[in-house]
């Protein structure tokens, strides 16, 4: 864990459990992400000294705690850059918006640890502007509000949250969305894209995307059907999270209460906007029903 694999001229990787991009122009290093935590900074710090590279930036993929939990101690050791995109930028310097949203208020202790709640970190605006020559960023809406990846000069395409390993999809069934129609027309593109490598951040490296992205379509499409099945007879929110966790033989805690009932929630609202679920007030509850 925590070991660095080259993937190009002058990009690599950290293989940890949120891959980490490296790029360097000359002897300037440009992190992709910072990893989860404090420990996962000092890991970073040691592999960049270990080869003489001057962190200059982190670019921010998104603001998802395990992307940005090593910002504040590379920051403070370092004094580099930090740039993130659009809202991400928001949860980056206030990352206690990441709990509240995905609770939907104020989070109790439960959900105020370090997997949903980074240390706040400086950040400012990231566009291609503040690149190095030659790095593209390139959008990936969906899994998070405006999360990117990155394409470096070496070809290599680092693509953040965008996609699950096989295995992750198996062990977790519903994997965390924001906006459902946006992920799914990223997974399209995704499946399209041609790269030397490309590095996502919770699946191996490969040099073909296109039947991962599949994989991934299709098991949003499966859940969509699930609920549209489950919601035949009309049911409540709770009453439909429920179901998919004892079909799904998934285990309730506070974590995967907020994960996958936010979840959840975003498949709702995009089904009922595709005109494949209803929404009725009955007896002051509000009830799903298949159209």
């Amino acid at each position: 864990m925590y070991e660095l694999e080259q993937v190009g001229a002058n990009t690599y990787y950290i293989n940890c459990p949120a891959k980490i991009g490296v790029y360097l122009d000359g002897a300037d290093a440009y992190l992709i992400d910072s990893g989860n935590d404090k420990d996962a900074g000092r890991k970073i710090r040691q592999i960049l000294d270990k080869n003489g590279w001057n962190l200059k930036a982190i670019f921010n993929t998104h603001s998802n705690a395990d992307h940005i939990g090593g910002n504040k101690y590379l920051q403070g050791q370092t004094d580099c850059k930090i740039y993130a995109r659009g809202i991400e930028r928001d949860f980056t310097e206030h990352p206690i918006l990441e709990p509240s949203f995905l609770y939907g208020g104020y989070p109790c202790k439960d959900l105020r640890h370090k997997f949903l709640l980074a240390q706040e970190s400086k950040a400012e605006y990231l566009d291609e502007s503040v690149l190095p020559g030659g790095m593209e960023m390139i959008p990936l809406p969906g899994h998070f509000f405006d999360m990117v990846g990155f394409r470096t000069p070496d070809n290599v395409v680092f693509l953040a949250d965008c996609l699950s390993s096989a295995e992750t999809l198996e062990k977790y069934k519903i994997g965390f969305i924001y906006d459902v129609g946006a992920y799914l027309k990223t997974l399209e593109a995704v499946e399209k894209m041609q790269a030397e490598i490309f590095v996502p951040a919770h699946a191996e490296a490969a040099e073909t995307i296109a039947p991962l992205a599949r994989l991934n379509i299709e098991k949003v499409l499966g859940i969509a059907e699930k609920i549209t099945g489950l919601c035949r007879e009309p049911l409540t929110f709770e009453e439909i999270l429920k179901k998919l966790f004892d079909d799904y033989s998934l285990k309730m805690n506070f974590e995967q209460y907020v994960l996958v009932g936010s979840t959840v929630r975003s498949y709702l609202a995009w089904l009922k906007d595709e005109g494949k679920l209803s929404a009725e007030f009955e007896e002051n509850r509000l009830l799903w029903r298949t159209v």
